[in-house]
């Protein structure tokens, strides 16, 4: 563990002596930790070998999107949230549903060793997308605000949202008898978690914003507190079942409530420690690929392209109906849903139950090679995508809703 550790580290420093320079290239930060853990294991078969701990893997991946869910949702402004709320509302509800639904047909078409259940694990792990693979996305300035934010306040709630049905179907599949219904899981995943975030977000912020206004708090552990809050709905929701997920993202929005700053320089300790971990998971990925891409058959590879385009690309244009968007935005969107860190963190937490079904090495090579797709896929096109998207906007006339003004009623889809 220490020489991929030292490895990791090597790389981290030498990509942030040209980050500046790469950020502006197709070449995302993922793309290249993933690439460089395939180089790695490539030139070093031996780091294959050495026993990483599942365990360690999980923590390491969920640590990192609990940071990274909590800073983008303290960016994210509440007041915009209020004049899209239907956006969001559509994505979260009849777009992941979908989801779920044709990728478990697909799953049942492409790969026919799979059971009906083992198919709908398969769809709720790969239903989610990934907050850290959207970024360059979520924080271009060419990108409509208003399709910004959904996206974003979608790849913050919607990992929480899959996790009742990924256990509702192992519990079909055959697993152990002490999994809980459907309501107890919807119950303790979502409610509980957005308690925890709000009272967490709510109750730190207004300490936080108390103690900077009566000069009590000095400024570098303005960002330690800050980053507690986050960790405290980890823990909070782990003692009671909840989604720590949905918790950090919902404490990022309730956070600013009180404490104006949150979205501003106090998150960056915050940001760049979640990046650093999203960063390190991408590079053990990388790793493994290359132990297990023998495994990736054309049907598997054929189910990972069908997740991307048709299976994500279809519910968010049905969701969609009805809000007057543009075909480029609804296409845009539908196609920039990417799948990363939260597949494979629901995949680890699906490996960890120990089911042993009959078709638990074909999800994980699934969820393997569409995250890898993925990985490149959406890196490859997030430049180009976001300047045709820009440019096929400007040529709309009249112009669409969502590049009329966030407090405009009449552009609220």
């Amino acid at each position: 563990m220490m020489t991929l550790l030292s490895i990791f580290l090597g790389l981290l420093f030498l990509y942030s002596l040209v980050s500046a320079r790469l950020e502006k290239t197709i070449l995302t930060a993922p793309m290249l930790f993933t690439a460089a853990g395939i180089l790695s294991s490539l030139l070093l078969p031996g780091l294959v070998e050495q026993k990483t701990s599942a365990g360690t893997f999980l923590w390491t991946a969920e640590l990192g999107l609990v940071l990274l869910l909590f800073t983008d949702a303290s960016r994210t402004s509440l007041q915009l949230l209020n004049s899209l709320r239907n956006l969001p509302v559509r994505l979260l509800s009849i777009g992941i549903l979908l989801t779920i639904l044709l990728g478990g047909l697909a799953a049942i078409l492409v790969l026919p060793n799979l059971t009906l259940w083992e198919a709908g694990i398969l769809a709720a792990i790969l239903a989610p997308t990934d907050a850290g693979l959207g970024q360059i996305i979520v924080n271009s300035p060419r990108v409509p605000l208003k399709v910004r934010q959904a996206l974003n306040v979608e790849a913050g709630l919607n990992d929480g949202l899959s996790v009742p049905f990924m256990l509702f179907f192992v519990a079909l599949a055959g697993a152990a008898s002490h999994q809980a219904n459907l309501p107890r899981l919807i119950m303790e995943q979502l409610c509980y978690g957005t308690l925890i975030g709000a009272a967490a977000g709510y109750l730190g912020g207004w300490l936080l914003h108390l103690a900077h206004r009566r000069k009590l708090i000095a400024s570098s552990f303005q960002q330690l507190g800050l980053i507690a809050v986050p960790f405290l709905c980890l823990f909070a929701s782990e003692a009671v079942g909840a989604s720590m997920f949905i918790a950090s993202f919902v404490a990022g929005l309730f956070v600013q409530v009180k404490f104006k700053q949150a979205g501003e320089h106090s998150v960056e300790f915050a940001e760049e420690w979640g990046q650093f971990l999203n960063l390190l998971v991408f590079f053990l990925f990388g790793l493994l690929v290359v132990r297990d891409w023998s495994h990736f058959t054309p049907s598997l590879l054929l189910y990972a392209f069908l997740s991307l385009t048709v299976v994500r690309i279809l519910p968010v244009a049905m969701a969609l109906i009805g809000t007057r968007l543009s075909r480029p935005t609804v296409f845009f969107m539908g196609w920039f849903g990417p799948r990363g860190l939260a597949s494979i963190v629901l995949g680890l937490v699906y490996l960890e139950q120990e089911t042993h079904q009959p078709g638990e090495s074909t999800i994980r090579f699934a969820v393997m090679a569409t995250v890898l797709l993925s990985i490149f896929a959406h890196g490859f096109s997030a430049i180009p995508g976001i300047n045709l998207y820009a440019t096929r906007l400007a040529s709309l006339n009249p112009p669409p809703p969502e590049l009329q003004p966030p407090d405009d009623p009449k552009g609220t889809p």
